[in-house]
């Protein structure tokens, strides 16, 4: 019973510190390919249309 309430207990989780940071190398990320993403999810819309028109 002593493992269980020190396994709820225990605070060995993710922080702030680490969530900030993923979320700023995401962004990053976004912003830096932001051309090569909005081409390809243009061009898959673009699919979709095309062949929704065709059923």
């Amino acid at each position: 019973m002593e493992h269980i309430r020190a396994f709820f207990k225990e605070e060995d989780g993710v922080g702030v510190v680490e969530i900030i940071l993923i979320l700023v190398v995401l962004i990053s990320l976004v912003l830096i390919f932001k051309s090569q993403l909005t081409s390809l999810v243009t061009g898959i819309f673009g699919k979709i249309v095309s062949q929704s028109n065709s059923i």
